[in-house]
């Protein structure tokens, strides 16, 4: 397997330092680090971004995530492992994920549970945090980014 190209990020003039800068905004505290971590995982699985499906449990575990949590992410629904507010934040996710998959891609069912468990602040941090992980996984499946087994993002 073989990339396309460098990951643009690094390859357009402070691209990287714009992506970092409102990656590391959104870990304000506003939603804890574990709900973010699963949010990016569920993202990144349904987009088929392989180096980040690879990369985010690595990252979610440093944080204290379990591995039965982790390989539940996909199936989160269906599972005991998740609180209200992390079901709302993971259904949240999938809405913003799929936008084109309904006519009303954020129902305000959805909008409304997660609106519950968070505040505006942190509403806001969910939807910039999925918004970019969304991002990066574009980014990473237009160009077939590889996942390198020698460099795993220090997991």
């Amino acid at each position: 397997m073989k990339s396309r190209m460098s990951n643009p990020a690094m390859v357009v003039p402070d691209a990287m330092k714009a992506l970092m800068n409102l990656g590391a905004v959104t870990k304000n505290g506003a939603v804890p680090a574990k709900t973010l971590a699963l949010v990016h995982l569920r993202a990144s699985q349904l987009n088929g971004c392989s180096f980040c499906v690879d990369m985010h449990p690595r990252h979610a575990k440093k944080e204290g995530e379990t591995d039965e949590r982790l390989l539940a992410v996909g199936a989160w629904r269906d599972t005991p492992y998740f609180n209200d507010a992390e079901r709302a934040a993971l259904a949240l996710t999938e809405a913003i994920t799929r936008l084109s998959d309904r006519s009303d891609p954020v129902p305000d069912d959805i909008w409304n549970e997660a609106a519950r468990h968070y505040d505006e602040r942190a509403l806001g941090t969910l939807v910039l945090s999925i918004s970019l992980v969304n991002l990066w996984n574009r980014l990473n499946v237009a160009t077939r980014q590889v996942v390198d087994p020698n460099n795993r993002w220090g997991g």
